[in-house]
């Protein structure tokens, strides 16, 4: 089974956790996890190239409504993970007028995220700012350092490379506790239906890591090191005290409410996205069994 996530992202965490703890090999899987751009996950499942991407419910729900038969069987992130950065010289939200936010790419979670944080500083994102899709989280991280642009939305561990360079939060979307799907497990409906011993181990293997990572903070860190490539143990805690906190579930549950914002702002541009209904894309069965046999103790 070859599965991708889309950015660098403590979302991850559990893919991880199941990958290097050999909870996956446990549960009879071999897995190859990739790191591919959320802008060619989909592509790369429809290709068969993967069997399951872990990226954005926007991308997702997005490819679904031009006929994509995807489905989701678990969501990581249920809430927005991000807050909306800026340098010290963007003072006040008002500062942020006439000034290029970054975004990965149109339409994507972080596009979603940042359409929904500016309203809530006071700023109207088509008419107060530009924004401009620079591609992955670390291209957006570049730019802001680099000053192409001047404010975007960021996770920890980066939120600390950021601070460091003086940059500083205007506002926290976690904290609003927003439903999302920042992270969903996305599968072909083919595969889930002739391989659901396979899908019902890839799920378990999730749950497991996440309780793994939930119980043993060191053993997390130590996995989270390894795939962000770094040795600074406080920039890895606080990405790690972030995500427990506020963002990942024990059960990873799909729920239609989780698309309903991305749905609302893609659907301004998109008419078929007015009457898609993205629980016709969900499939709670398998976190639903994993919950029943205590997985996520």
């Amino acid at each position: 089974m070859v599965v991708s996530y889309s950015n660098l992202i403590t979302n991850q965490l559990p893919i991880w956790m199941a990958k290097e703890a050999g909870i996956f090999e446990k549960n009879g899987l071999d897995v190859d996890v990739q790191n591919i751009d959320s802008t060619k996950g989909i592509p790369a499942l429809l290709a068969g190239e993967l069997q399951v991407a872990n990226l954005g419910g926007s991308e997702t729900m997005s490819a679904s409504v031009e006929g994509a038969d995807l489905v989701v069987t678990s969501v990581e992130a249920p809430v927005f993970p991000f807050v909306f950065q800026a340098p010290a010289s963007i003072k006040t939200p008002a500062d942020l007028k006439g000034k290029k936010v970054g975004v990965s790419s149109v339409g994507s979670t972080s596009d979603i995220a940042t359409r929904l944080a500016l309203p809530k500083i006071g700023i109207d994102p088509d008419k107060d700012v530009t924004i401009l899709a620079v591609g992955s989280l670390a291209n957006r991280v570049s730019a802001m350092l680099s000053g192409a642009i001047q404010g975007g939305v960021s996770t920890p561990p980066d939120t600390v490379t950021l601070e460091a360079q003086g940059f500083h939060t205007l506002f926290d979307l976690a904290n609003l506790g927003l439903p999302a799907s920042t992270s969903n497990d996305v599968m072909l409906r083919s595969y889930v239906a002739s391989h659901k011993e396979a899908v019902q181990a890839y799920v378990d293997s999730v749950v497991q890591g996440s309780a793994m990572a939930r119980k043993d903070k060191a053993a997390a860190i130590k996995v989270m090191k390894k795939y962000f490539k770094s040795e600074d143990d406080n920039a890895m805690g606080v990405a790690y005290d972030y995500f427990e906190a506020k963002v990942m579930p024990a059960l990873p549950y799909p729920k239609a409410e989780q698309y309903t914002a991305a749905k609302d702002i893609l659907a301004k541009n998109n008419e078929k996205l007015k009457s898609f209904d993205p629980a016709k894309m969900l499939d709670d069965s398998f976190v639903k069994s994993a919950a029943d046999r205590g997985l996520d103790k």
